[in-house]
């Protein structure tokens, strides 16, 4: 008998994928293999077809010249992009992605990049950069664990949640103590590092509503791996 497949969308990975992103990947292949899956990997970058059958997007961070070079395509695929979201599947979107996935980028030399409006969030250009390892708090993930290096501002509308409450490090903005977006089955946050392997429980979350979503069920087995939680202990201890 076949094993199942599920389609992992990464966008945009020639320009946004930085500190450590593309890792986000290499977990999400790694669990859904331990749990009998084949994972079909799809790399998205400006002008390629964009694929028929999507179950899970990942997308990471980029500078501000990566998200010009991008904008125009993400605006022409935000249509689908949008549908698929409000159809409950599962996102990833890493710093640049999640500033783009809300309504707009207004850069520090006020130049503003339109985003697709997935999320109601807006961010501006701040004067100094928000640096450091970044500790959350989530009512559905327990502690979340990554490393923030962005200089957005990003406050949240009323069509979302925040991600999770900051306990260590500035979150969206430095001042409001939150991180990230919530919507539907989307994630969206600053934290880099990349952020999957910290947090199996959040890996966990993304590939089960993309295998429900496709196949009704998910194989839920329990995995056995050698010192994950001793390495999230290790990366919260780690000084700001």
């Amino acid at each position: 008998m076949d094993a199942p497949v599920i389609d992992l969308l990464q966008l945009y990975p020639r320009d946004m994928n930085i500190y450590g992103d593309w890792g986000n990947v290499l977990v999400l292949r790694k669990r859904l293999a331990l749990r009998g899956y084949d994972v079909r990997l799809h790399e998205y970058n400006p002008g390629d077809t964009f694929p028929e059958q999507v179950d899970l997007v990942v997308g990471g961070g980029g500078q501000d010249s990566g998200q010009n070079k991008i904008q125009a395509d993400l605006l022409a695929q935000g249509g689908r992009l949008r549908e698929l979201a409000d159809d409950g599947l599962p996102m990833l979107a890493v710093c640049g992605l999640y500033q783009l996935f809300g309504h707009r980028f207004t850069t520090h030399t006020g130049e503003v990049i339109t985003g697709i409006g997935l999320l109601d969030a807006e961010t501006v250009g701040g004067p100094t950069r928000l640096i450091g390892n970044t500790v959350l708090d989530s009512d559905e993930f327990g502690t979340v664990i990554g490393y923030e290096n962005h200089s957005g501002l990003t406050t949240l509308g009323v069509e979302v949640q925040p991600f999770g409450r900051v306990t260590k490090g500035d979150g969206n903005n430095g001042t409001d103590g939150t991180e990230g977006a919530r919507y539907r089955n989307v994630i969206a946050t600053y934290l880099h590092g990349s952020l999957l392997p910290k947090n199996p429980a959040v890996a966990d979350y993304l590939i089960r509503h993309a295998a429900e979503r496709r196949y009704g069920s998910f194989n839920d087995v329990a995995l056995d791996i050698p010192h994950e939680a001793e390495a999230r202990t290790d990366a919260a201890a780690r000084p700001r």
